[in-house]
């Protein structure tokens, strides 16, 4: 019954739940962790990931990308786009299921939190100053920065060394490293499955008291993680690692 497609779908499910939900616990109204804070934010982000990337190994997919911008950057690495929009399909279906699950687990919250802003965070990214091509150069560099150590966790040279059995922790600690060092301009996208999945959900689902979805900033965190995943993609395959 597991297949790469079901492997992508409930792993970036996991991912967007887990990562979505942590940003709603910290925001929302009457929840217990309401501003516990960034700290918070980028750890829960973290073990999403790590939970999604095992997810989706159990379930089908050897690769575990969850995200179109890993997909796309490995393909550039390989110079092999077959799974391309397969993986991107079913990712963008599990940020969509994940986010939607995020609503409806904290259904009462919504009502409670007049911040429509704040509950849009709790769907997908904003930047702290709005600005196009400082916010572009930021989603860039912090794709790049995921694709390309995630490149180097999972090469040859380092697996002869013995840690390729950690590559789900490593990963995760990765994304934690991100948004504790870059994440403070855009809120660390690098995944549009991430940010552009769940902005679908928020626009159609009817989230209480809910403000627009944002679609003029939405192209900044597609656009961003898909060229840093690209350029990272050309410089392991540059590189051979």
């Amino acid at each position: 019954m597991t297949s790469p497609f079901l492997g992508e779908f409930l792993g970036t499910m996991i991912l967007v739940l887990l990562g979505n939900g942590v940003v709603a616990g910290v925001v929302l109204k009457r929840s217990k962790a309401e501003a516990s804070g960034w700290m918070v934010i980028t750890a829960g982000w973290a073990f999403a990931v790590m939970a999604g990337v095992f997810t989706s190994i159990a379930c089908g997919s050897s690769d575990a990308h969850l995200n179109p911008a890993v997909t796309l950057g490995f393909a550039v690495r390989a110079g092999d786009f077959g799974k391309v929009m397969p993986y991107i399909g079913a990712q963008m279906l599990g940020g969509v299921v994940g986010a939607a699950l995020v609503w409806l687990h904290y259904f009462p919250h919504w009502k409670e939190t007049s911040d429509a802003p704040g509950k849009l965070a709790c769907f997908c990214t904003a930047p702290a100053i709005r600005s196009v091509i400082p916010n572009l150069m930021s989603e860039i560099i912090g794709t790049f920065v995921l694709v390309f150590v995630v490149g180097a966790i999972f090469s040859k040279r380092v697996a002869a060394t013995g840690p390729g059995s950690l590559g789900p922790y490593l990963v995760g600690s990765l994304v934690w490293g991100i948004g504790l060092s870059l994440g403070g301009t855009t809120g660390y996208a690098i995944n549009p499955a991430r940010d552009l999945a769940p902005r679908v959900a928020h626009a159609i689902l009817p989230v209480a008291g809910k403000g627009g979805s944002d679609w003029g900033y939405a192209p900044i965190p597609v656009v961003g993680p898909l060229l840093g995943g690209a350029l990272a993609g050309w410089l392991l395959r540059f590189l051979a690692i």
